[in-house]
């Protein structure tokens, strides 16, 4: 194994490839042709097939008759059963939070969403976000909860860019994020579960009726 074949450049390669399903450059049914890939990222095609294998195994891509490696489609249904499954998986994390979460905690939850209040860009705002549910999902405490969101998560990003790419939405999920620092804050557990089931099916209303409108463009908000 050389040291451009080995396995910094496949991480590399697995990192890059996860960053183009999730801006939304690699969508739903765009095919992955190593010879293309490696041009474009400067290495050689061992990587990108190693790559191309762990997306693979992380449900992202299949292999289609005549076309080969392609990232997959996401039917209504599916999406549907992934917000659900979401909607489970962090109201957990919120009601745990409302019990473990640190004062440090709590006020670093309350700077990002300001800050996301102020955000300029909704490149900006989608990676704020991304660290607000990030941190309440460490404040759970639960290394469990943890590895099953982040395998959700995964999937989730063949939906593409967030729905904060959404101006009104991304308003809407400053106001819900208050109310789960509201709960968090008052260490009510029901509340703070409630509130982030709440914010999860308004994501979802929105990612829905963007897939009604544009059926083409399968495109989270996480």
């Amino acid at each position: 194994m050389t040291e451009t074949d080995g396995p910094p450049q496949g991480h590399f390669a697995y990192r890059q490839l996860l960053d183009d399903i999730r801006s939304g450059a690699l969508p739903p049914g765009a095919r992955l042709r190593e010879t293309d890939l490696a041009a474009r990222l400067g290495i050689s095609r061992t990587p990108v097939r190693e790559a191309i294998r762990q997306l693979e195994a992380d449900g992202l891509v299949i292999h289609l008759p005549r076309q080969g490696a392609t990232i997959r489609s996401l039917d209504y249904a599916e999406v549907i059963e992934l917000y659900e499954m979401r909607a489970v998986l962090e109201g957990t994390a919120a009601r745990l939070a409302a019990r473990s979460a640190s004062d440090v905690e709590l006020a670093e939850l309350a700077a990002l969403n300001a800050e996301l209040a102020a955000a300029a860009t909704s490149q900006h705002a989608q990676e704020l976000n991304r660290q607000f549910h990030m941190l309440l999902l460490d404040a759970a405490r639960n290394r469990f909860l943890i590895k099953s969101i982040n395998a959700l998560q995964k999937t989730l990003l063949i939906l593409g860019p967030t729905t904060l790419t959404d101006t009104a939405r991304a308003a809407e999920a400053v106001s819900e994020h208050a109310a789960i620092l509201r709960a968090l804050s008052a260490r009510d557990e029901a509340a703070a579960e409630a509130a982030m089931r709440a914010h999860i099916s308004a994501a979802m209303a929105v990612r829905i009726r963007a897939m009604r409108s544009r059926p083409a463009l399968l495109g989270d908000e996480p």
